[in-house]
């Protein structure tokens, strides 16, 4: 259909992504270049006309150029290792109060509502606060990183409870210990922490450059964190592009759907890449097939390669493959594009009508995905469909985590009296049992 204005086209094509894009959750990053070159005014107007389509925004911003041209206006020279400042107490002093600049610059730019604005009209709530808890990254290699630091956790239920409100959040680069103190953090990570906490639907990441080329030149529009790897790898010690790949791999393998590779230098990037079809940058994404089934013989190799490092850690009991081949039946797996990244299994005491919740494990590169509550629902589901009145573990390693579940300490007399002659005295499980009925 042609029209008169190439917009209407362009409106009607879009109207599938904006009706997809409503009351999903991003995390979008601005570094600090963006803004030192004066780039930012088009990204916040951007930012207005996603809150006012709907879409919940969570805003984290870097500093590191003026932070950087502060420290050479005062003559101070900053230490720096694998890309991170040494933050001593001067440079420190410094942080905190670009960061504070930046985000009152912020809540003003969202404030503005003049006629002949883009924002003309759009009330926006701005909220920043203590809601990223930080640790030092404390002393590597013999080098103490004084008030440099590392994502702790994000305060995802309050960040979570202002988006409600309607409100977008901002996030600095700093985060907040509980001992009071202020560190200086990697807005990328803070972006990709609170992605993840959030089971944010997009990661995007504005930077300087439009995306990832292969060796030709070309665009690449679509890798997995398999196929980025490589090139993390590659890159230089704590440069920008070293850093949004950590971001954007971590973020896909615990749970974040889609990274977006965009950069700042073009104005239409953000609204390009959500809402036509093939986008502008290069888009970060999980395995494109994954799915919680019942095991089969042809799976005990990827058992076993999953539960070697576990077991060779003491954290489970080693598990011969004849044991795994006789007792294929009861365990549950998470496949993903044809490898074995999860498993848990459901031993089942008739008798005494209860079930053990046995050799739950989930690989190293997926943990946080929520992927070990999938697994213990599903075998609890299976349980109660059998009439078990009662599940139990036995661990050494992740007692608090059943306990948050629902489990709750328990004696060895409460087991099942096979369980009970077989338990291990010597290594000293803890019994955790949680009734169904």
């Amino acid at each position: 259909m042609n029209t008169r204005f190439p917009f209407v086209d362009w409106f009607r094509q879009s109207s599938p992504y904006i009706n997809a894009h409503r009351g999903r959750t991003f995390v979008v990053l601005i570094e600090g270049e963006a803004m030192a070159a004066g780039h930012s005014e088009s990204l916040i107007q951007d930012l207005a006309l996603l809150h006012t389509l709907g879409v919940r925004l969570v805003l984290v911003f870097g500093i590191r150029p003026q932070v950087n041209a502060a420290l050479v206006e005062e003559g101070i020279t900053p230490r720096l290792e694998e890309g991170r400042w040494v933050a001593d107490d001067a440079i420190m002093a410094r942080v905190e109060r670009i960061a504070a600049e930046q985000r009152l610059w912020f809540e003003a730019r969202l404030s503005l509502g003049l006629p002949n604005t883009p924002l003309h009209g759009i009330e926006l709530t701005a909220v920043s606060g203590n809601l990223v808890m930080a640790k030092p990254l404390g002393v590597r290699n013999g080098l103490d990183f004084a008030r440099s630091g590392e994502v702790r956790r994000v305060r995802a239920d309050a960040v979570d409870a202002l988006l409600k409100q309607g409100s977008l959040v901002v996030l600095p680069p700093l985060g907040f210990s509980s001992t009071g103190e202020v560190f200086d953090l990697d807005a990328a990570e803070v972006a990709q922490q609170a992605a993840v906490a959030l089971g944010a639907d997009k990661l995007v990441l504005l930077g300087d450059a439009e995306g990832l080329h292969d060796a030709s030149g070309a665009l690449q529009r679509q890798l997995t964190p398999a196929e980025a790897e490589p090139l993390m790898q590659e890159a230089a010690p704590g440069s920008e592009l070293a850093r949004h790949l950590a971001a954007a791999c971590a973020a896909a393998r615990h749970g974040v759907a889609r990274t977006h590779l965009l950069s700042w230098h073009d104005s239409d990037a953000l609204l390009g890449e959500l809402f036509t079809r093939d986008g502008v940058g290069t888009m970060i994404t999980q395995h494109r097939y994954e799915q919680l089934r019942d095991a089969e013989l042809g799976d005990v190799g990827g058992l076993l390669e999953l539960l070697e490092p576990l077991e060779r850690r003491g954290m489970l009991v080693p598990r011969s493959r004849e044991r795994l081949e006789h007792e294929i039946e009861d365990y549950l797996v998470i496949e993903r594009d044809g490898m074995i990244i999860g498993c848990a299994a459901l031993h089942e005491y008739a008798d005494a009508q209860m079930g053990e919740l046995a050799c739950v494990a989930v690989h190293g590169d997926y943990r946080g995905g929520n992927r070990g509550e999938r697994l213990l629902a599903d075998v609890e589901r299976r349980a109660r469909r059998r009439g078990l009145s009662a599940m139990f573990a036995l661990t050494t390693h992740t007692a608090h985590w059943f306990i948050e579940k629902g489990f709750g300490l328990a004696d060895i007399h409460d087991l099942p009296p096979l369980k009970r002659d077989a338990y291990n005295h010597a290594r000293k499980s803890k019994i955790l049992l949680k009734p169904l009925s």
